[in-house]
């Protein structure tokens, strides 16, 4: 029994000290590794929100975005998670009853308050940003503008968000907050990639943005739009043409048909069977044909339909001045606009249209997608309306005349060629997100995209804990190692006396 006993206190191993070191270095390597695993753990995310009230000339939306609360400076992505419809018109429509814009928008607002959480209400932000028919009514009757938007203010005011107040967009900032959408959703900003034109197409107006190598600012002052997003310059060629929204293109090209007042027109840009009785002041009720209507018009006319594609294209290169340029080069109505350049995003009633009319694939030669369209122009009324029983009959009367408009804006205005004409893709949403200018304009009042490019952490945090995991191995090894002079006494036989 003595000699065990001598044996054990000689063993290195068994020694108070020995144990304790190993112990505690033990304990220490397995704190190093849960410490790091728990402390770069992604944590489930908490989320902060903004809503975006787009006040287009034909109807009102609602969009609410949100982002990662903890990352709420320059790297939070943010995407939309809601949309609501505002029914009937747009606001600018409520002239003649101001409080109604306001109270228009109660449904949506309640939808609001139901998807985002009671606890962040106070703190999320609430834009509305109006757009061309809001600018035609300002034109019109800024009197008259000015109410409506208080009814809207007011309305806003009421809810449990942080209004942060309503205003007219100029053409130029929702040309330019389309292209920022476009690309941030798509990456290209923070990625520092070659970037996707914008076109976009409401009621009222239009526009087109593109970065071009060829165009400095100089040429054009007006058209240019400078950003520093993600440490790179942007110098943004942007354009919005007032009144060549689709709605305002059909006032004007039913003008041009009514110049001589007469009691009947016989339209190809609508199909044949259709019959309508529309009133003159009507169709002249607004700042883009005003001035243009004849002063003996009777109270009303019909409008009949022809259904011919290729005439009503001729109707439509009407609205179109191409006669001067004092430019290098433009597009239409004198107005600069350099070599198009790279792919373009067409989105709004680019898209709509185009998809109802199942020629959003431009894959498709352009000489096939105008045939496609004189088919579709060509097919009696009565057809068509058995062959959509579930469309107004507004909407669907209108596809022949704004299918020609579109593919004669972007040919005849906008200088797409058959061969360009592949580099446009028609969308609706990027990544979940509708196409558009809100989610730009709401980045840019919260200053969500920054100038310089962020911080990013040496190693993701898979990387991280396996370097540190590693480091702990080697210093566990270390330890042992350190212990070797032992090793022999401790490998010794015990003698026992």
């Amino acid at each position: 029994m003595s000699g065990q006993r001598e044996m054990k206190e000689r063993n290195p191993w068994h020694t108070p000290l020995t144990v304790i070191i190993t112990v505690v270095g033990v304990i220490a390597i397995v704190a190093l590794v849960t410490v790091a695993v728990l402390q770069n753990k992604p944590i489930f995310p908490k989320y902060k929100y903004g809503i975006v009230l787009d006040a287009g000339s034909s109807h009102t939306a609602m969009y609410i975005y949100q982002w990662p609360a903890e990352k709420d400076n320059n790297t939070g992505r943010v995407e939309q998670t809601h949309s609501c419809k505002v029914k009937g018109a747009g606001i600018s429509s409520y002239a003649a009853d101001p409080k109604m814009a306001g109270e228009s928008l109660q449904v949506c607002m309640k939808e609001a308050e139901g998807f985002v959480p009671s606890e962040r209400h106070e703190e999320t932000p609430l834009y509305l940003g109006a757009t061309a028919g809001m600018r035609l009514l300002n034109i019109e009757n800024s009197a008259a503008s000015d109410l409506v938007f208080q009814a809207v203010a007011d309305r806003l005011q009421r809810s449990p968000f942080s209004f942060q107040g309503a205003r007219i967009l100029s053409g130029q900032e929702e040309g330019a907050f389309g292209w920022v959408t476009v690309n941030y959703l798509d990456d290209r900003l923070k990625q520092g990639l070659s970037t996707t034109g914008a076109l976009d197409l409401g009621g009222a107006s239009t526009q087109i943005s593109f970065i071009s190598d060829r165009f400095d600012g100089s040429e054009s002052p007006v058209n240019s739009v400078t950003f520093r997003l993600y440490g790179n310059d942007y110098n943004l060629y942007t354009h919005s043409f007032l009144c060549y929204g689709k709605d305002q293109v059909l006032r004007m090209a039913l003008a041009l048909q009514t110049q001589s007042a007469p009691g009947s027109i016989l339209d190809p840009c609508f199909h044949s069977g259709y019959s309508d009785t529309k009133n003159y002041t009507v169709l002249y009720d607004s700042p883009c044909v005003s001035e243009r209507e004849p002063a003996l018009a009777p109270a009303t006319f019909t409008h009949q339909g022809k259904g011919d594609f290729y005439r009503c294209q001729d109707v439509v290169k009407s609205v179109f001045d191409v006669s001067e340029c004092k430019y290098r080069q433009c597009s239409f109505n004198g107005v600069f606009q350099p070599t198009l350049q790279g792919s373009f995003g067409a989105f709004s009633a680019y898209y709509f249209v185009m998809n109802f009319l199942n020629l959003t694939d431009t894959s498709v030669p352009l000489q096939s997608v105008k045939e496609a369209l004189a088919r579709h122009c060509a097919t009696p009324w009565d057809t068509i309306k058995k062959q959509h029983p579930g469309t107004k009959l507004k909407y669907l009367s209108e596809y022949c005349f704004s299918g020609t408009y579109i593919l004669t804006l972007l040919t005849e205005g906008y200088n797409f060629t058959s061969e360009t004409f592949s580099d446009i893709k028609f969308i609706k949403q990027i990544k979940g997100s509708d196409a558009g200018w809100t989610l730009g304009y709401m980045l840019n009042l919260t200053n969500m995209i920054p100038a310089e490019a962020p911080d990013t952490p040496l190693l993701p945090h898979a990387g991280y804990v396996s370097v540190v995991t590693v480091i702990a191995l080697v210093l566990f090894a270390l330890f042992v190692l350190s212990l070797r002079p032992l090793w022999p006494r401790c490998s010794q036989k015990p003698q026992i006396v």
